[in-house]
């Protein structure tokens, strides 16, 4: 058993950063120090944005994106184009093309993938929502935005057999070979990927 080496409150501050994804517990250690030399010009600033964060987020009920709004700014912008929706697994995936700024479309946050093994089935996700979304009319083209990995795949596949029919448009994510990236560093799924999904010239 572990010597605590500090008071309770500061102990508990501790564990609850090492929840955090990216912190283990000596991360958790480190930046609970920093916050706490920085007492003035950062932990209490810290303190006063998580109590009005916990106070005003919500979870769109429309798109299940995170905001202070319900519904969220995206789905409220008048100036996204309506007919194509990007389906992602997580807030996080729907940060990540926002901030690559390639598409002016609206979205459609999962919250997860299909995994039999770790018992999340199609009720466990915003698959209904979706299927709702489309069925309503207007949208000509789903983008399936999800990880490449056999989860990822699979809901896909799920998700494409719950919209036949519904006469929409369904595409993915190229998958192959980055910008930038040479062929010797990358992994034989990847350059296998990149071969079947070749284009012209």
């Amino acid at each position: 058993m572990s010597k605590s080496i500090a008071g309770p409150e500061i102990e508990r501050l501790i564990q609850l950063l090492a929840r955090v994804p990216g912190l283990g517990p000596r991360s958790a250690r480190r930046a609970a120090l920093h916050l706490i030399k920085k007492k003035e010009q950062l932990f209490a600033p810290l303190s006063a944005a998580m109590a009005e964060a916990l106070d005003r987020v919500r979870i769109c009920s429309n798109c299940g994106n995170v905001d202070t709004s319900d519904p969220c700014t995206i789905c409220t912008d008048p100036r996204r184009e309506d007919t194509t929706l990007i389906v992602v697994e997580d807030v996080a995936d729907l940060w990540a093309l926002e901030r690559a700024a390639a598409m002016n479309a609206r979205y459609h946050v999962l919250g997860g993938t299909l995994s039999p093994l770790d018992g999340v089935g199609p009720d466990d996700l915003n698959i209904k929502g979706l299927v709702s979304r489309v069925a309503a009319g207007g949208i000509t083209e789903l983008i399936l935005a999800v990880n490449a990995t056999v989860e990822g795949q699979t809901t896909a596949h799920y998700i494409t057999d719950q919209v036949s029919g519904l006469g929409v448009k369904v595409t993915r994510l190229a998958h192959g070979v980055p910008v930038g990236g040479e062929l010797d560093y990358l992994d034989e799924g990847t350059l296998s990927a990149a071969l079947r999904s070749r284009t012209t010239f």
